[in-house]
């Protein structure tokens, strides 16, 4: 079977959306470090729609892969002239197919940093967009202050030679503009981090002040970092997804990108050197993005957290599954109602009910087949940055925390590695073997896990969490996931 490339677009079906537009003509205004599915199913959409419009021709794509497996997606898109499909697949098993054109050129870094320092410093790209995710930001998850001593960024802080992270590149590639008399890039994060724009401001100006104090100070007064907030479910593209991708198009896709139908992308109106009218293509340009991350990060992705522990401790293995579970779905609800809500600023435009509502509908999507590991993995970059937050405030307020605790707890028994059947539970973490470890002794010590103050600060010292938190984890340990839900719901 032939593969998917600018050469074969013509013999797609017409039941497939192909790009009808010049991708000749596209010249790149965007550089994307971290072109994984969730990019994928979102920002190169975005373009993708615009582009079909007759707008844009100047923000075509070009993305960056830094990690050592991101040579797959070179692989992958490269031979494809940077094409792949997006299956949106709706609830009711109705699936949509669409061949997307707005990535026009794909670096992986290792193999010609200076190709990608290059694009950096041509004064085409005046946007370079982050999905590097949480733990990318080399923040102390308690501080909140940057951490020079992550792996990436130490090399890039000690030495001048090539750069390794996107710290290194983004710095570097911001000093030769400088240097040469060009204005500096937009940096704009889409990752799933409370005032992500703040965030990265904060980070890169640290870095660059470790190395080059002028530099840090020049680009803390003239770059620009505006804040978004981002959501759909772009579940990991599975052996079925390139299987559907190739009858559709009777041609081989190496990577196409699953997602749901929902999409939503909210961000921060201030670009210095311009941007694409994103508005146009169902994107909400506005002056805070704050209240609208909260509801997410705080309501989407907290519940993400509250499902996926006691969900693989059911034995459970897709989000589905799991929300067929009425217990489950229960916990869902109250931590939403109860503890979440109680946290949120108004949200401008959006009935928080029915986002709600919704919530438990797009999770219950039978179709995206997104998986309960999927959801469990880098825990130390979630539940710091998502649920706990929520905790803290409430605690300072005098509101509810008991449902929060226990889904803290349920992560901290599901990182024994070890299910209620005692079969192996894969964890998927930067510090599994730290992690792991500590969870393994909190039998005999319950309060190992909790003391991690690297994770959680002081909550260890919090009496009206504590008592939850130890109730939950010892009822896990006495009789398990469902019977604990049972008793904390009634």
């Amino acid at each position: 079977m032939a593969r998917l490339s600018n050469n074969t677009l013509s013999t797609i079906p017409d039941s497939v959306l192909t790009p009808k537009y010049d991708r000749n003509s596209i010249t790149p205004g965007i550089l994307h470090f971290g072109v994984g599915a969730f990019h994928r199913s979102h920002q190169a959409l975005t373009i993708d729609r615009l582009l079909s419009q007759g707008l844009a021709h100047d923000w075509g794509i070009v993305g960056v892969g830094l990690l050592p497996h991101d040579f797959k997606m070179r692989d992958a898109l490269n031979p494809q002239d940077g094409l792949y499909t997006l299956i949106t697949k709706h609830g009711d098993g109705k699936i949509d197919y669409q061949v997307i054109g707005s990535i026009i050129g794909f670096h992986f870094a290792p193999d010609d940093p200076e190709a990608v320092l290059s694009r950096l410093v041509s004064p085409e790209i005046r946007i370079v967009s982050l999905t590097i995710t949480e733990g990318g930001y080399s923040f102390d998850s308690v501080t909140g202050e940057f951490d020079p001593k992550t792996p990436g960024v130490s090399h890039d802080l000690s030495t001048n030679e090539a750069p390794v992270s996107a710290f290194g590149y983004i710095v570097e590639g911001l000093r030769r503009r400088r240097e040469l008399g060009i204005p500096p890039f937009t940096v704009q994060s889409c990752d799933n981090i409370q005032g992500n724009g703040d965030v990265a401001k904060k980070m890169f100006i640290a870095f660059a002040k470790l190395k080059n104090a002028e530099l840090g100070t020049w680009i803390q007064e003239h770059v620009a970092f505006p804040n978004s907030m981002v959501d759909r479910i772009t579940p990991v593209t599975a052996q079925g997804d390139i299987d559907l991708a190739s009858k559709a198009l009777g041609l081989e896709d190496h990577w196409p990108v699953p997602c749901e139908p929902f999409f939503q992308w909210v961000i921060e109106d201030h670009f210095p050197l311009g941007r694409p009218p994103f508005e146009k293509a169902q994107a909400q340009m506005v002056k805070d993005v704050m209240p609208y991350e909260l509801m997410k990060l705080r309501l989407l992705n907290a519940s993400h957290q509250g499902l996926c522990y006691f969900g693989r401790l059911s034995n459970y293995h897709y989000v589905h599954e799991v929300m067929g579970d009425p217990l489950i779905v229960r916990l869902l609800e109250r931590y939403m109602d109860e503890e979440a809500t109680p946290t949120l600023s108004p949200v401008p435009g959006v009935d928080l009910a029915a986002y709600k509502a919704q919530l438990i509908e797009r999770f219950s999507n039978s179709q995206v087949l997104d998986t309960v590991a999927r959801l469990a993995a880098e825990s130390s970059d979630r539940i710091p940055k998502w649920l706990m937050p929520v905790v803290r405030e409430n605690l300072q307020k005098n509101g509810k925390v008991e449902l929060s605790a226990a889904i803290v707890a349920s992560w901290a028994r599901y990182d024994e590695a070890i299910d209620e059947l005692g079969k192996p539970i894969e964890v998927v973490d930067s510090l599994k073997e730290e992690l792991v470890s500590i969870a393994k002794t909190q039998r005999s010590n319950p309060k190992a896990f909790i003391e991690n103050k690297k994770l959680f600060g002081d909550i260890a010292n919090e009496p009206r969490f504590m008592t939850p938190y130890l109730s939950a984890l010892a009822s896990l340990h006495e009789v398990g996931a469902q019977e604990t839900l049972k008793g904390i719901l009634k």
